[in-house]
């Protein structure tokens, strides 16, 4: 049988067709715009990624035998705000996980309404790209759209109701609402309150790995496949990310070098650390999951490459970096303000260290230095709640750069295993489908199955000493700029 996994990202969406024994047979993604109508604003139209999503199912299935098609699944980016009227149709553009204007919603949330509180209720505190704080946004700033919504739905369940018919969502991608009770996976009733909207405008939430329904007569006649194809849950894109990289059971980890940057760590049992400084959410096998995630990771890179040095070869400028370990520029990573551990929107990128001989190369590793450092302060916060990790899997289109690696091996002085298949969240989409359909019985045995390390990146002692040095420098520059990131907004 072939099962299609669909990851919703940021600006595109990638789709993947696998066998039955986890070999993927095809490839194929789609871009669609990203809106950035006020500064810190980011938005994009739901009714893009249906357009583009059913356009690159039909490229995907292109020379494939359709009659085996048996499930579809998806993984997606996290928290963005979709709202539908009466009659289903989407309200306003969706208000996405990486926009930053509901700081006086975060305020009123973690001060007035106050993080113990939220934390007791959601097992989370309010970030800005989180969806509550959105919700309250469109509430005080759009009163007429918000008396409209219906129902309140995620980027990637969109897409399945469009396949369905089904309001749907997982507990993973739920879990990043600040709407929903995580340790008992439901929806939580005083948030509801708080939000000033009723449970039933939320979607049914289900496990990731369970089937939702079919997919509709005419969606099933539009793409050439059986009326049976059954539609899973899902599951947000680190979640499902780290069920593509086999990062499922017990204290294993997964690092993800996307447009944001994520230290996901599995765990059988609920837990949360006394700052909330690390997300906790259900996981996509029916367990849980502790997640710092850092906002711009490889976009930082991208940002550099693209916009600053205007080049594409991005292989060709780290070519000339040799000296690991002894750069004295250093690079805070907070493009889009921060997230974990720091929750602070007002963060900014920020070079210092420069010196009359700093080269173009001190700058560039500088960059792919400052996106590690901060995910160690993610890594850190997990060291202290007792979690020892020892090594990690790696995703993302970071994870495609050898010297990276090598800096995330050293800079977290863990061992970084290298999968044979890095297609991330797409992958565990397609592997959620699977278990949906009763090819196998449970997520972890799917992953022990076919999830495959290939190669392992080790640290050197006398490097991870070297940035162990590094590093001790490098968490001291945010407290000292946090101030003058409060006034230069």
């Amino acid at each position: 049988m072939l099962y299609i996994g669909i990851d919703l990202g940021t600006s595109a969406v990638k789709l993947l067709l696998m066998d039955s024994e986890g070999n993927i047979k095809n490839i194929v993604s789609k871009e669609y715009p990203l809106y950035f109508p006020h500064p810190g604003w980011s938005e994009q139209k739901p009714e893009d990624w249906y357009e583009q999503t059913m356009l690159g199912i039909e490229e995907l299935l292109a020379g494939a035998d359709k009659s085996q098609v048996a499930g579809i699944s998806f993984g997606g980016q996290m928290h963005g705000l979709v709202i539908l009227d009466e009659n289903d149709e989407v309200i306003r553009p969706a208000i996405l996980w990486n926009d930053g204007r509901t700081t006086e919603e975060c305020d009123y949330l973690n001060n007035v309404i106050g993080k113990e509180k939220l934390s007791e209720y959601t097992a989370n505190i309010s970030f800005t790209g989180f969806t509550a704080p959105k919700i309250l946004w469109v509430k005080n700033k759009e009163p007429e759209n918000f008396a409209r919504i219906k129902k309140i739905m995620l980027p990637k369940d969109y897409i399945a109701y469009k396949l369905t018919g089904v309001h749907c969502t997982d507990v993973s991608d739920a879990s990043g609402m600040l709407v929903f009770d995580v340790k008992n996976r439901k929806w939580s009733k005083e948030m509801c309150d708080i939000c000033g909207i009723s449970e039933e405008q939320l979607a049914t939430c289900y496990e990731s790995y369970e089937a939702v329904g079919t997919v509709l007569p005419e969606i099933a006649a539009k793409l050439g496949i059986p009326e049976t194809v059954k539609v899973a849950a899902g599951a947000g894109d680190n979640a499902a990310a780290a069920v593509g990289t086999g990062t499922v059971g017990d204290g294993m980890c997964n690092i993800s070098l996307g447009t944001s940057g994520t230290v996901f760590i599995s765990s059988r049992n609920f837990g949360v650390d006394k700052f909330n400084a690390l997300h906790s959410f259900a996981h996509a096998d029916g367990s849980y999951h502790l997640m710092g995630c850092m906002l711009s990771a490889a976009s930082c890179n991208k940002w550099w490459m693209d916009e600053i040095l205007k080049t594409k070869d991005y292989g060709a400028e780290q070519a000339g970096i040799e000296k690991l370990g002894e750069n004295h520029v250093y690079f805070l990573p907070y493009l889009m303000g921060e997230r974990s551990p720091h929750n602070d929107p007002a963060a900014r990128g920020t070079f210092i260290g420069m010196t009359m001989d700093t080269t173009r190369e001190d700058m560039t590793q500088a960059v792919l230095e400052g996106v590690a450092y901060a995910l160690r302060d993610s890594f850190e916060v997990a060291k202290e709640l007792g979690i020892k990790i020892e090594r990690t899997k790696i995703c993302g289109g970071g994870a495609k750069s050898p010297l990276w690696k090598k800096m995330i091996a050293n800079i977290l002085n863990i061992k970084v295993d290298i999968i044979e298949s890095e297609e991330g969240p797409a992958m565990g989409g397609a592997m959620l489908a699977a278990v949906a359909c009763g090819e196998y019985a449970s997520v972890e045995e799917i992953a022990a199955k076919i999830v495959k390390v290939v190669d392992t990146v080790e640290p050197t002692p006398e490097l991870a000493e070297k940035y162990e040095a590094r590093y001790q420098q490098f968490k001291q520059i945010y407290p000292a700029l946090k101030p003058v990131f409060q006034v230069i907004k």
